[in-house]
């Protein structure tokens, strides 16, 4: 068997992170006598061991504080361990800040070229590729505008397009796929298939649990400095969602928000089902009402995924009257098998049903989270089709 690509052996990393501001030569100089530090320590990776192998494309996971961005100062040696040791063998390329290098002065053109000589190329080959960069970062127009003139997002895309250029043994792309508009991160993921088929070896950060069940092969869990957990993608990524609706204090992925009327009382919903479910599982929420006119009453509920409703269900066929008064409550059990991996939000919602007017409704009530039985990628829902020749 071939070396691996990479091993990390027991890593510690630690940082001084200022107390407080000295913001004259009177506080530096009773800081210096004083018997209180200025700092506090921060030990930013603790003993992280890992190993990567060629070939593979890794998801590295965690929340904000985690140690990720550290992790990957010290496999590109931007930073040195302050213990322990890490073993590179071939040549690795970091995209953790795209754009380092560029000068706001020079033009896009310009920029092209001192970026390719920043990554080893000479200037016959970046004239060679530089009708490919352009045509990638679709910036045909303002080639020769300076790069202060250009937005964030063409800054990233022109920087992208450069980067992908090196030829390396290992790539470190580090939340690649939040830049740029919605048709450039298409190319970004077209891109990322190919590495894929070629076999590259890639580690990728990203706060997307879509892209890691899409693209890696494995993936490691990191908290507080330490790995928490390294398993199949999907096992990490369903891990890594728990983990932040355990942490969620609001309860969904957005801020609650509710609304009621002069007629309707809605009591806070309740999810009485498990955060943790698979396909064969049923989503229920009960919910609790009272009203002061007499009505007849429809539920709906809906799971809603990026921001977007999927799937909606209504209790229209139920025939519900509301009694004056009086609490009552509903109960709705969903099925979940035309969902694919990822993390669901509940909304609920309560409508007159006579003209369907909206009472009282309830948004990002609770989430919970689909673990796959099988392999899945690309969207949220499965579609129920056959295949003909």
């Amino acid at each position: 068997m071939s070396e691996p690509a990479i091993i990390v052996k027991d890593v510690e990393k630690g940082f001084r992170v200022a107390l407080d501001k000295t913001s004259g030569i009177k506080q530096l100089v009773t800081g210096m006598f004083s018997r209180k530090k200025g700092y506090r320590e921060f030990k930013a990776l603790d003993g992280v061991s890992l190993t990567i192998e060629k070939g593979e494309f890794i998801g590295i996971v965690g929340r904000n504080g985690s140690g990720k961005s550290t992790l990957l100062k010290i496999l590109a040696g931007v930073y040195s361990p302050d213990k322990g040791g890490v073993a590179v063998n071939g040549s690795l390329t970091p995209f953790i800040e795209l754009g380092v290098g560029f000068n706001p002065e020079l033009s896009g053109r310009e920029n092209i070229f001192l970026n390719g000589a920043l990554l080893g190329f000479s200037h016959e080959e970046m004239l060679e590729m530089y009708d490919d960069i352009v045509e990638f970062a679709e910036l045909h127009n303002f080639m020769e505008e300076r790069l202060k003139n250009y937005s964030s997002g063409m800054q990233v895309r022109l920087a992208f397009s450069i980067a992908i250029r090196a030829k390396t043994d290992i790539l470190v792309l580090d939340e690649v796929l939040a830049v740029g508009d919605e048709a450039f991160q298409q190319k970004c993921i077209t891109y990322f298939e190919q590495l894929k088929q070629e076999q590259r070896t890639v580690i990728l950060v990203t706060h997307s649990m879509d892209s890691v069940r899409r693209f890696c092969n494995r993936a490691i869990l990191l908290e507080n400095g330490k790995v928490k957990q390294v398993g199949s993608a999907e096992d990490i990524a369903s891990q890594y969602t728990l983990d932040n609706i355990a942490g969620d204090t609001e309860g969904g992925t957005g801020i609650q928000n509710s609304r009621n009327t002069a007629e309707v009382e809605l009591f806070k919903p309740t999810m009485t089902s498990e955060k943790s479910l698979t396909p064969s599982n049923m989503l229920e929420v009960e919910v609790s009402y009272k009203t002061n006119t007499v009505f007849d009453v429809v539920f709906g509920v809906a799971i809603t995924h990026n921001g977007r409703s999927i799937a909606e269900l209504n209790s229209k066929k139920l025939n519900i009257t509301a009694v004056p008064g009086e609490e009552a409550k509903a109960m709705v059990s969903v099925g979940l098998s035309g969902l694919n991996a990822g993390m669901y939000v509940v909304d609920v919602a309560m409508f007159d049903a006579k003209d369907f007017s909206l009472k009282a409704y309830y948004t990002s009530l609770d989430n919970f989270v689909i673990k796959a039985q099988d392999e899945t990628r690309g969207g949220p829902v499965k579609l129920d089709g056959k295949w003909f020749t």
